[in-house]
């Protein structure tokens, strides 16, 4: 080649020639910048859904598919995929690269509010979630007994309690938390078992019995009561204090005479 014949009879010339690229090199690697988690813009959205109450198979028929059918006309997917689980579902749309991630998201934001009237009323509104890849978590920390001993002691609800009012404030007031999210754990139950004999004799459905439990046990404002020197705020406490309270709960009414749990419950 001709650049080997030069550097043969000029060694002088080509030394400096390297030399010149070595320092440039050098140069340029000072210059260069490096991020640990870089700024990626990946077209992925994900829609959650939660429907509480739901077993994974109806999460799947009745949320799932259809917003799998919604979300499928949209051009520029590469793949579609989801998940159901008990009480919520998780459609993950994957575009293709060349795609912006701000349309693709507002291409499924429009498709999922078409969907919505098709759903049923006790789904909650579908979020809509672009992928940020610098958003995952990048410390886990597992709050578990001291010894067997401990562990066969331990309460799991007094542990997630502790684990959601305690440890989970203390690192969001660290500096540079910008998440703190709590996965697992066992959290207050309390099951109602009913009675299908006496909820036909009563004339009483299932919905009823939920919507009244749900209505029932909170707390609600009613207003407030001014006058010249003053203004009271009144508010109905009706939440249950004790499980025992949940029987005595007005699930419907026959005529005058009120439906309470107790009558269909075990």
């Amino acid at each position: 080649m001709w650049f080997t014949k030069v550097s043969l009879q000029n060694p002088v010339f080509a030394t400096m020639i390297m030399l010149v690229f070595v320092v440039m090199g050098l140069f340029s690697f000072q210059r260069l910048k490096v991020d640990q988690f870089p700024n990626i813009d990946f077209p992925v959205v994900v829609v959650l859904t939660e429907y509480p109450g739901a077993s994974p198979e109806i999460v799947e028929s009745e949320v799932s598919k259809k917003i799998e059918e919604g979300v499928n006309a949209i051009a520029g997917i590469n793949a579609l995929t989801s998940r159901s689980y008990e009480n919520q579902s998780v459609v993950v749309i994957e575009f293709q690269l060349n795609m912006d991630g701000r349309k693709a998201a507002d291409d499924v934001r429009e498709k999922v509010a078409g969907i919505r009237a098709t759903l049923r009323d006790e789904v909650k509104e579908p979020r809509i979630i672009r992928f940020d890849p610098t958003s995952k978590s990048i410390w886990s920390l597992a709050v578990i007994p001291d010894t067997q001993k401990d562990a066969k002691n331990t309460n799991l609800v007094e542990l997630t309690n502790y684990a959601e009012q305690t440890i989970k404030k203390r690192l969001e007031n660290v500096r540079g938390v910008g998440a703190v999210n709590v996965l697992g754990g066992s959290r207050r139950e309390i099951n109602i078992y009913l009675r299908p004999d006496a909820m036909e004799a009563l004339g009483v459905s299932a919905e009823q019995i939920a919507s009244a439990v749900r209505n029932e046990n909170q707390d609600l404002p009613v207003g407030a009561l001014r006058s010249f020197s003053q203004e009271r705020v009144i508010q109905v406490q009706s939440r249950v204090k004790r499980p025992e309270d949940f029987a005595s709960i007005i699930v419907a009414k026959k005529g005058n005479t009120p439906i309470r749990l107790s009558q269909v419950d075990m």
